[in-house]
């Protein structure tokens, strides 16, 4: 239980803080988001860590927001949570198609790539920022 309450703990916190690093929220929220946790197989922490910066510098030419990394510090096992934009197809392929040009696995192959330097990972689409009293006044409407 304790695990459970430090893991709960830390989700909130790294929410919170992503909220507050947007612009400020409307009655709607700005869109999707993927939420990721992962446990990285033993060793293979930094080869993780320049992998994602690669995809994270081919994201930031393309223009997608930058995904917001969180790295475990006590508590539960994750190693690593990102908060990354949700995406659609369209520029999913874009994104593959520059990474790709400069030389990175994309699509399936870099699926398999990823999944070599992890021992478990989940992903969560999630929307939002939302405040708790918006929150509120979404699930009280009938």
């Amino acid at each position: 239980m304790v695990r459970f309450s430090r893991f709960l703990l830390l989700t909130l916190v790294a929410a919170l803080t992503l909220a507050a690093a947007l612009p400020a929220m409307s009655q709607e929220p700005s869109g999707r988001a993927v939420v990721s946790i992962y446990r990285i197989a033993p060793g293979k922490q930094l080869a993780f860590l320049k992998w994602m910066a690669a995809r994270d510098a081919v994201a930031h030419a393309a223009g997608v927001p930058a995904t917001q990394w969180y790295a475990h510090i006590d508590g539960d096992s994750w190693d690593y949570v990102g908060i990354a934009p949700y995406t659609d197809d369209a520029t999913g392929d874009r994104l593959d198609e520059m990474a790709r040009k400069q030389g990175l696995k994309a699509g399936p192959q870099a699926g398999l790539e990823l999944r070599e330097m992890m021992a478990s990972h989940t992903d969560t689409i999630s929307a939002g920022p939302y405040s708790a009293a918006q929150l509120v006044d979404r699930a009280s409407k009938p």
